[in-house]
């Protein structure tokens, strides 16, 4: 069984800062594997160890960012045989549509059983990737997973646990899954992994080999800002007797209506 782990680099949020006209400056930004994704992994680990015989696979599409050895070396320590790239200056910042078309074209030369992706990812958090992955393919796909119940070669039995029940899916392979937090807890990578990953192969593609160098962006992003910011009042009442709480209430009052 081939299972990939869709995979996306995102920018840590701490190096992120914000211009005067509330747009965001990502240029001084180091990287991560987004959060939501580093359970996708380890859920394709995890399904991959309940067939055997499996490899894991891991795809992540982007720009420059995906040069990084330091990154790469951390997606192949937690457990996948190997890592697939596609590259692109057009791939920065690309949104759903985009990708999911481009991790479509890649899986379908790559081969596989299963995709897993992030309920989300660690930026926009737009949850469209796996569902449009899915419709391209047109293969089966379930959102929202919580857990894998059972695999085999042919179906695997998930859950998904949604605000009063929880459902149990039988899903025929292929498929796609969108897997979200509840499902695992990502394992530290050991040091024994962290050193064999250096090992383990790199496959890079680009658009023009998966037939993609035309390929259309019907949507774009138009802007992306930081919530406009409350001026503080900056109101210090000292003190806790009656006409100290009687300002208080009354100030907060003033700044509900």
């Amino acid at each position: 069984m081939r299972v990939i782990a869709c995979c996306k680099l995102v920018a840590e949020e701490q190096d992120i800062s914000i211009k005067p006209d509330r747009s965001l400056d990502t240029t001084r930004a180091t990287y991560k594997i987004s959060p939501f994704d580093l359970n996708a992994i380890e859920a394709a680990v995890e399904a991959a160890a309940q067939v055997g015989d499996s490899t894991v696979e891991v795809l992540s599409v982007g720009g420059k960012v995906l040069e990084n050895a330091k990154l790469r070396k951390d997606i192949l320590s937690r457990g996948p045989d190997i890592l697939h790239l596609v590259m692109d200056e057009k791939l920065d910042g690309a949104l759903p549509y985009t990708t999911a078309h481009v991790l479509a074209a890649a899986a379908t030369k790559i081969g596989f059983d299963l995709i897993i992706c992030g309920d989300g990812s660690g930026d926009l958090y737009a949850q469209q990737t796996a569902l449009l992955i899915g419709q391209r393919l047109r293969v089966p796909v379930v959102n929202a997973v919580s857990r894998i119940v059972s695999i085999t070669n042919q179906q695997l039995v998930v859950e998904r646990t949604l605000e009063d029940l929880v459902e149990v899916l039988e899903i025929s392979l292929p498929a796609v899954l969108a897997v979200t937090g509840d499902i695992n807890v990502p394992q530290i990578p050991a040091m024994k992994a962290i050193l064999s990953a250096g090992k383990k192969p790199v496959s890079v593609m680009t658009m023009d080999e998966l037939g993609l160098g035309n390929i259309s962006t019907p949507v774009v992003i138009s802007s992306v800002k930081a919530p406009e910011q409350t001026q503080r009042q900056r109101v210090i009442i000292e003190g806790d007797g009656e006409e100290q709480i009687a300002t208080f209430i009354e100030t907060l009052r003033s700044q509900l209506k």
